[in-house]
């Protein structure tokens, strides 16, 4: 499933977001699985992928019983901060609460499609910086694509 645009939306009360419609009337059970994955990021972010990417980027790296220290403390990490999460029938998730603290989120938040997941962000932050974040999307895309090409 592919996220591109975003919404800026409300975080109620309770503690839910509803997906954006956009978004939701792309997302297939069958397909994507029925749930989501959250993930709180240091930037100040929530990720939240569909359960089958999640589980497919997940499966990417070899598993050990035995992983290097680092990779073993990544995995406790990434993985023990992670929660699934379902959509009710009006099309919201609600949101783990020690997330929302973590990353200091207000309700008002704007969800940004980010290829293969979801990111809900702080708006006011999100729209102050929109005008810097689209004149510097040309030395980013340079920086990236350089970064690839140097990546054996």
């Amino acid at each position: 499933m592919l996220f591109t645009g975003h919404a800026e939306l409300n975080i109620d009360p309770k503690g839910r977001l509803a997906i954006p419609a956009k978004y939701r009337n792309q997302w297939d059970a069958q397909i994507d699985g029925p749930g989501w994955y959250c993930v709180p990021w240091p930037d100040g972010s929530l990720r939240v992928y569909t359960e089958q990417t999640f589980q497919r980027l997940a499966d990417r790296d070899e598993t050990s019983l035995t992983p290097e220290p680092q990779v073993a403390e990544l995995e406790a990490n990434f993985f023990g901060s992670a929660e699934r999460v379902e959509m009710d029938s009006a099309g919201r998730i609600t949101l783990p609460k020690h997330h929302v603290r973590l990353t200091g989120l207000p309700s008002e938040v704007v969800v940004v499609g980010a290829r293969n997941r979801m990111e809900i962000r702080d708006r006011a932050a999100w729209l102050k910086q929109e005008q810097a974040r689209f004149k510097a999307l040309p030395d980013l895309v340079t920086r990236v694509e350089s970064s690839r090409r140097n990546t054996p």
